[in-house]
């Protein structure tokens, strides 16, 4: 992985950062980046490997920072992450929800349902035959992922009457994609409560802003997108045709809007969802 470059640096020295989801591509260079400016930074992940692994890599840049296994639907763990980090670091001062993702049974096959389509058929999913357990793990994972880690972790800013969190919401929330209605859905969700939250801790202190990321090559996306030998899929195609750079984000370039919300230039931005999409929210078609 070549060296992380940030646009521009923000002094965030004494802080520490909790980023959720941080073993993943968009999470770990935005842990990248919160540690080059200065915080010490938990890494929080369902898988512990992945967590340490990025933060190996901040150490080997200079910085501080640890790996902690956490599941972001499950309260005790999260409160035993916590603890550590706290004994670790100290009090959270920088919450990222980073976690999230989709599930296949919150998906269907088809982009449009046609006459006829109500019959059932073999290997086809049409919305009526969306499992229900499939499209609540997808509003748990992204909406409850996000709320929980911040009942744990905010509760340090609130004692302390300041702090911030960033939530990472999705393009899908502003215009939902064709067959994920569950998660186009729940990052629906998330861009709300940010909203909903940044007036709520108003009062204390806490600034709550999220990120809407575009279209970005991922694990979880990758295989969607992309043929085995790089070319693009259909989907691949139809995406970068509808945003009008032309092209995928690199995760790099999330970071000029992070470290803004993050950084005291922004204090008195609060409840924002900015679009990171090349255009895309932008764009009508034609």
């Amino acid at each position: 992985m070549p060296p992380l470059q940030l646009p521009f640096t923000i002094n965030l020295s004494g802080k520490v950062a909790v980023v959720t989801g941080g073993g993943g591509i968009l999470c770990s260079v935005m842990a990248e980046a919160i540690a080059a400016c200065g915080a010490k930074v938990a890494i929080l992940d369902l898988k512990l490997a992945a967590a340490q692994a990025v933060a190996d890599r901040i150490a080997a840049a200079g910085g501080t920072a640890k790996g902690y296994a956490g599941n972001v639907l499950d309260r005790p763990s999260l409160e035993a992450a916590h603890a550590e980090i706290r004994r670790d670091f100290g009090p959270c001062d920088i919450l990222v929800n980073g976690a999230g993702g989709n599930h296949p049974k919150g998906t269907t096959s088809k982009e449009f349902f046609l006459p006829g389509d109500e019959a059932a058929q073999e290997g086809v999913t049409s919305f009526f035959d969306l499992d229900p357990a499939g499209i609540r793990f997808v509003f748990d994972l992204n909406f409850l992922g996000t709320l929980l880690p911040t009942q744990v972790f905010a509760r340090d800013m609130a004692q302390r009457q300041g702090g911030q969190i960033l939530n990472v919401s999705s393009m899908n929330a502003f215009r939902p994609l064709t067959k994920i209605p569950a998660y186009s859905a729940a990052k629906a969700a998330v861009s709300n409560f940010t909203q909903w939250l940044a007036v709520h801790f108003s009062k204390v202190n806490i600034r709550v802003n999220a990120i809407a990321p575009g279209f970005f090559l991922t694990d979880q996306n990758r295989a969607l997108l992309t043929r085995a030998d790089g070319s693009p899929t259909p989907r691949g195609n139809t995406i970068v045709s509808h945003t009008p750079m032309g092209r995928y984000g690199e995760p790099g370039e999330l970071l000029g809007a992070l470290l803004y919300l993050l950084s005291d230039g922004a204090s008195f931005v609060t409840g924002q969802v900015v679009a990171v999409d090349g255009g895309f929210s932008a764009f009508s078609g034609v």
